[in-house]
């Protein structure tokens, strides 16, 4: 009976040690665990936060896009316009050179007329 009383004592000390190791392998493994879990919810939230940085960032450069091709449109009607100007005034240079040559010799006459009455 001692024997197995000692059996018993012994078993019991050293379910007891096993049972002490095996808690305090599961707290060493809760306390990795909810860091890891910190750390991943950390890391989530900052890439949530990058995220809608970003999706901010692309509002704004699409709204500089908009902006920038509206300008662009703008300036494309206003060359066209400018253009059709210069056409004009390209198209009847040689007219208005012969009207200007014209008007030049009529002052002339006029004048040689005028100052020949003096």
């Amino acid at each position: 009976i001692e024997q197995i009383l000692e059996d018993s004592k012994a078993l019991e000390a050293e379910t007891t040690a096993t049972e002490s190791k095996a808690q305090a392998d599961y707290e060493a493994f809760v306390g990795k665990s909810n860091a890891l879990i910190k750390s991943l919810q950390d890391a989530v939230t900052a890439k949530s936060k990058a995220i809608a940085a970003a999706k901010s960032d692309k509002a704004d450069a699409n709204a500089d896009l908009e902006s920038t091709v509206g300008e662009l449109e703008s300036l494309a009607e206003y060359e066209a316009d400018l253009h059709a100007e210069c056409d004009f005034v390209f198209k009847n240079f040689d007219v208005r050179q012969k009207a200007r040559k014209q008007e030049m010799e009529a002052i002339q006459s006029a004048k040689a007329i005028l100052s020949g009455s003096r």
